[in-house]
C-alpha cells in the first residue's frame, strides 16, 4: 500500500487549499475585529467630547449627579454591545473553522475507510479480526469526534445563555443607578 507521487501531490494540494481557506477565514475575522474597534474608538471619542462639554456646563452637585446618571446607562449599553459583538465574532469564526474541520475530518475518514477496504480485499486469509479491529477503531474515532462536537456546541449554548443573563443584569443595574441618581435630585 504505497502512495504514488500523484497521490502525495494531490494530498499536498488539498492541504494547501485547506490552509489557504483557514487563513482567509482568520483574516476576515481580524478585519471585522479591527472594523469593530475603529467604530468603538470613533464613538467613544465623540461621546467623551460630548460629555466633557456637558460637564463644563455643570453648576452644582445636583447637575453633576444628573450628568453622571445620564452617562451610566449608555456607557453600560455600549460595553455590553461591544461584548456581544466580540462574542458573535468569536462564535462566527469558531463555526467557520469547525465547518472546515468537519469537512476535512469527513474527507479523511472516507480516505481511511477506502484504504482499509482496499487493504481488506488484498489481506491474507485469517486477517479478518485485524480488519474488523481497524474498522472498529475508525468507527470509534468518528463517534468520539461527533461527541466532542456536541459537547462544544452545548458549551457554546451555555456561554450564550450566560452572556444574555449578564447583559440583562448589567442593564438592570444601570437602570437602577440612573433612577437612583435622578431620584436623588428631586425629580
Amino acid at each position: 500500500m504505497n502512495l504514488t507521487p500523484e497521490q502525495l501531490a494531490a494530498a499536498q494540494k488539498a492541504n494547501l487549499e485547506t490552509l489557504s481557506g483557514l487563513t482567509g477565514q482568520a483574516l476576515k475575522s481580524i478585519e471585522k475585529l479591527v472594523e469593530l474597534n475603529m467604530q468603538i474608538a470613533k464613538s467613544s471619542l465623540t461621546d467623551s467630547l460630548g460629555n466633557a462639554k456637558k460637564a463644563l456646563e455643570i453648576k452644582d452637585i445636583q447637575q453633576l449627579l444628573a450628568h453622571q446618571a445620564d452617562t451610566v446607562k449608555p456607557m453600560a449599553e455600549k460595553i455590553m454591545a461591544y461584548s456581544r459583538h466580540l462574542y458573535d465574532l468569536a462564535h462566527e469564526t469558531h463555526s467557520s473553522f469547525s465547518q472546515s474541520a468537519e469537512a476535512e475530518i469527513q474527507a479523511s475518514q472516507k480516505k481511511i475507510q477506502s484504504m482499509v477496504d482496499d487493504w481488506a480485499k488484498s489481506a491474507p486469509a485469517g486477517s479478518e479480526a485485524a480488519v474488523n479491529a481497524m474498522k472498529q477503531a475508525i468507527a470509534s474515532a468518528s463517534t468520539v469526534f461527533e461527541n466532542s462536537q456536541k459537547a462544544v456546541k452545548h458549551a457554546i449554548d451555555i456561554a450564550q445563555t450566560n452572556l444574555n443573563t449578564a447583559t440583562d443584569s448589567v442593564m438592570q443595574a444601570a437602570d437602577k443607578a440612573v433612577k437612583s441618581a435622578k431620584g436623588g435630585k428631586g425629580k
